[in-house]
């Protein structure tokens, strides 16, 4: 049974830092993507970052605006663990953060339909 774990979310304030963490299991994770994508209150599910788990390639989302320069995507096989490292937290990236993985390796990294399994979320909550 695929599981992934996230943890590592919180209340921090403006400026601050998070490092959030997914734990993989259940199966081998070699081929696939793992990506991040959070969801705030009332809004659609949208993607932060994607990482493949063989490669050093990494994408983050097109909005350049929302965390560019801010996030990092890495991933530590040893462990199976995938993390997102969030400097400069702002108010506007409070929400339930999700990690996913895929093995389509056609799907686009950013698309949540392309996505196999899910992780139940982890609150961030960024005060002003």
């Amino acid at each position: 049974q695929v599981q992934l774990v996230e943890s590592g979310g919180g209340l921090v304030q403006a400026g601050g830092s998070l490092i959030l963490s997914c734990a993989a299991s259940g199966r081998t994770f070699s081929g696939s993507r793992m990506g991040w994508f959070r969801q705030a209150l009332g809004k659609e599910r949208e993607f932060v970052a994607g990482i493949r788990w063989n490669s050093p390639y990494t994408s983050y989302t097109s909005n350049a605006d929302s965390v560019k320069g801010r996030f990092t995507i890495s991933r530590d096989n040893a462990k199976n663990t995938a993390y997102l490292q969030m400097n400069s937290l702002k108010p506007e990236d409070t929400a339930v953060y999700y990690c996913a993985a895929s093995f389509r390796p056609l799907a686009r990294p950013d698309d949540t339909m392309g996505y196999d399994y899910w992780g139940q979320g982890t609150q961030v909550t960024v005060s002003s």
